[in-house]
């Protein structure tokens, strides 16, 4: 099975980084995505709203380095998650679990070094591939 998306939109607003009780870094944020297609009533492009999380040094990168507006591409799995608010309603989000990041737009050079702001940040356990 197949479970792998890849979406580039801009940010809706900033990054929201929080810790779990593990002290394991967790980042929020939606990407705003333009449909390849426009309306045929209006004219208008759609646009999709898309909840992304990232994991530890991805959620750290993320927030860092992305704010509001800013484009990013994002390559991940598609997750739903389950469950039961405090009013005892069943509830469901679906999210993009973002196991790689990268900048959609070039950075002013003059205000950030390739050290400070890397093109991309992968979260894997397995260090550089061999063709990096």
């Amino acid at each position: 099975m197949l479970n792998q998306i890849n979406i580039m939109g801009r940010l809706t607003r900033d990054p929201e980084q929080r810790y779990t009780q593990t002290n394991t870094p967790v980042t929020r944020f939606t990407l705003a995505v333009d449909r390849d297609f426009t309306d045929k009533t209006t004219g208008q492009r759609e646009t999709d709203f898309i909840n992304c999380i990232a994991w530890r040094h991805t959620a750290e990168f993320v927030s860092k380095y992305f704010t509001k507006g800013s484009i990013a591409a994002v390559s991940g799995r598609l997750q739903i998650r389950d469950w039961t608010d405090r009013e005892g309603n069943k509830r469901q989000a679906t999210e993009v679990v973002a196991g790689s990041v990268y900048f959609g737009e070039n950075r002013k050079k003059e205000t950030t070094t390739a050290t400070e702001n890397p093109d991309r940040f992968e979260d894997d356990d397995y260090g550089p591939l061999p063709w990096e």
